[in-house]
């Protein structure tokens, strides 16, 4: 079998947005990483000093192998990338990179376990956790909403499309609060081919009580920025961070899938509570 990829550093030479002709046989080269730290640099956050501790929790609906006779299996998969790792996988890499184990015969479902965490993990630069559930065993997903107030039905005007963190604000001089706060109307773009990215963004924080016409302006203000998944959630904590200042914060999103790909990314400061792990109904 082949070793995995060195890693690549930046969007321009990866697959996105490129036609490709699909493989089906194990091929760990086409993972394509991209280093975090590019964008990282944009927002002040220097190499080894994250604001943050976190995960990007993939989920695959379209992971098919061969048994050793020829018969198909069909699972589903888990893949927790930790934000401390040093690169990102772009997705479309991961998804031509599943597709190529169609017709493969692995000897089960810890076999394709193996070569998965060893193929992301060395993309990654980081110890990958990756969860195999054939169909046969009836794997069960939960569907809910964040226990919280929903923001969209506020009446708020707007004409910014680029994000703005001059909308967020919180009022120091208001007794602290602990509360959960999220939209289904973030809406960004990726960052090479331009396709949009659906997605739900939950804030939970401790602190002075944050503007909610304001928070749900700036989720809007997303709207035409051209941005990886996992690079917005991270966007989001730092100009909360800056602009409200929380004593306590966790930004979670839960992304529409594309591709038989969802990606729901966290951030928050250290001693938070991890997301709960409920779905969101468009996934």
């Amino acid at each position: 079998m082949k070793n995995s990829p060195p890693a690549l550093h930046g969007a321009e030479a990866s697959p996105l947005g490129q036609p490709v002709a699909y493989r089906d046989t194990y091929a760990p080269e086409l993972l394509f990483p991209i280093d975090r730290q590019l964008k990282r640099d944009e927002l002040g956050i220097a190499a080894g000093a994250l604001p943050f501790v976190g995960a990007d929790l993939w989920n695959a609906y379209e992971l098919s192998w061969l048994t050793p006779r020829g018969k198909p299996v069909v699972a589903l998969a888990r893949f927790i990338v930790p934000a401390d790792s040093p690169r990102l996988i772009e997705s479309k890499s991961l998804k031509l990179y599943l597709n190529a184990f169609n017709q493969s015969r692995l000897g089960g479902a810890a076999e394709v376990q193996a070569l998965i965490v060893r193929d992301l993990s060395a993309a990654a630069g980081a110890a990958v956790e990756v969860v195999i559930e054939p169909l046969g065993g009836q794997p069960q997903r939960t569907f809910g909403t964040p226990d919280g107030c929903c923001l969209d039905g506020l009446d708020i005007d707007i004409d910014t499309y680029q994000p703005t963190p001059a909308f967020l604000n919180a009022d120091p001089g208001v007794a602290v609060v602990e509360e959960t706060l999220y939209s289904h109307l973030l809406k960004s773009n990726c960052l090479v081919t331009g396709q949009p990215d659906w997605g739900m963004v939950a804030v939970r924080y401790r602190g002075a009580p944050i503007d909610r016409a304001g928070l749900l302006r700036y989720i809007v203000s997303f709207r035409n920025h051209n941005e990886f998944h996992e690079q917005c959630v991270e966007r989001i904590f730092c100009d909360l961070m800056a602009r409200c200042r929380p004593q306590a914060l966790l930004v979670w999103a839960r992304y529409t899938r594309r591709g038989g790909l969802d990606i729901n990314p966290w951030r928050a400061t250290v001693g938070s509570a991890p997301p709960p792990t409920t779905m969101e109904i468009r996934q």
